[in-house]
């Protein structure tokens, strides 16, 4: 069969789409057009354009042709046709495809076998999680549905007491030799098998509970033991908790992808920790010693006589903690001095006698704003 209909639209898939999108739609739409499965009077026909589909999509050589020239490319008619005008329109051969194949090494390819054990795919699960459990690390319970393996049939697919048996088309091979006629003669092609499509076995008494899929969908809660110091975007792999195998293969992995929400507090780069302190004008003068607040809790911060606006303070260990290895990153806090809105009398006088107090020191400016002062106070 050669469906004309765009592969891309028959999986539900863009041009973008990655492997893994690839075998997750053709792993759901084969489930769901299963001939075994559905009875509807098309399942069949639109079983078969999804396994079109997919043979040309999930191989990488094949999908490049495809997307650069269409259904011409993985039948053989791109390339030197009608459309430059040099070589004459090969279009309405029909087995030219096949002679580039055969000649290229489609011959010689080797099929996988149908039967052989298969690890199912791998599934994705965003996690968000709050700033402070990032930094010192949780435990978390995670729910998602996967397939797994039917309790009943044990992954077979067939009712209890029965088995599959080998088709008798493709003896197991899953595939079958077309002999078709070109204009080189005659050429012999492989392709999936019409009566087993493509499984090299035949169920003829399918399970009731999975209705032959071999494997059902149920609902998966985990315990995670979120680590501490782990960062945005950043994941971490849970062995064998992904979708079910086939023909008795292992189970595929389960990736947590986290998404941190930001504090109003702190700010992360790396394993660094970035505050703003806000201290006075008369802190940053004369100099001081006060509490801020770390991830780790408070801790003391020395502040030198003199210390200039946007000066930074470097706390060492108390940041992020690694990921792999001991210690923990460091801590910059970032001073803010604060200036007050409004001021009484006496403050207005001390910061006059302060200018005042200045003596042969003070600036142009300053003796000026003085000037000023007074007049204003009187």
């Amino acid at each position: 069969m050669a469906t004309s209909r765009d592969y891309y639209d028959i999986l539900g898939l863009d041009k973008n789409a990655s492997e893994q999108d690839i075998q997750r739609a053709y792993r759901k739409l084969s489930k769901k057009y299963h001939p075994d499965i559905n009875k509807a009077p098309d399942a069949e026909e639109k079983f078969k354009e999804v396994n079109e589909a997919y043979e040309v999509l999930h191989d990488k050589q094949k999908r490049a042709q495809y997307d650069q020239f269409g259904q011409a490319g993985v039948n053989g008619q791109a390339g030197y046709g009608a459309g430059n005008g040099q070589y004459g329109d090969f279009s309405n051969f029909s087995g030219f495809g096949d002679i580039f194949s055969d000649i290229f090494g489609g011959a010689s390819q080797r099929h996988v076998d149908p039967t052989a054990p298969v690890k199912g795919d791998d599934l994705d699960y965003t996690m968000t999680i709050d700033f402070m459990d990032a930094i010192k690390g949780k435990t978390s319970n995670v729910t998602y549905t996967r397939s797994e393996t039917c309790e009943v049939c044990h992954g077979t697919g067939a009712e209890k007491g029965t088995h599959p048996i080998t088709c008798d088309k493709c003896h197991g091979s899953g595939y079958m030799t077309v002999t078709q006629q070109s204009m080189l003669g005659v050429i012999q092609r492989q392709t999936l098998c019409d009566k087993c499509h493509g499984k090299g076995v035949i169920i003829e008494h399918p399970c009731a509970t999975c209705h032959g899929a071999g494997h059902t969908d149920k609902k998966q809660t985990l315990e995670v033991k979120i680590p501490a110091g782990i960062d945005n975007g950043q994941q971490i792999r849970l062995s064998g908790q992904g979708e079910a195998g086939k023909n008795g293969g292992p189970y595929g992995d389960l990736y947590i992808v986290f998404r941190i929400r930001p504090s109003k507090d702190f700010t992360r780069r790396g394993n660094t920790i970035y505050t703003t302190v806000p201290i006075s004008f008369a802190q940053a003068t004369l100099g001081d010693e006060i509490k801020i607040k770390t991830v780790n809790g408070e801790t003391s911060l020395k502040i030198p006589a003199g210390t200039q606006p946007g000066a930074k303070f470097t706390i060492r260990g108390e940041g992020v903690p690694y990921l792999r290895g001991d210690g923990k990153g460091d801590q910059i806090s970032t001073v803010e001095v604060v200036i007050p809105k409004s001021i009484n009398d006496k403050q207005k006088q001390a910061l006059v006698d302060f200018v005042k107090a200045g003596g042969d020191s003070i600036t142009p400016q300053e003796k000026n704003f003085f000037e000023r002062l007074k007049d204003k106070l009187g």
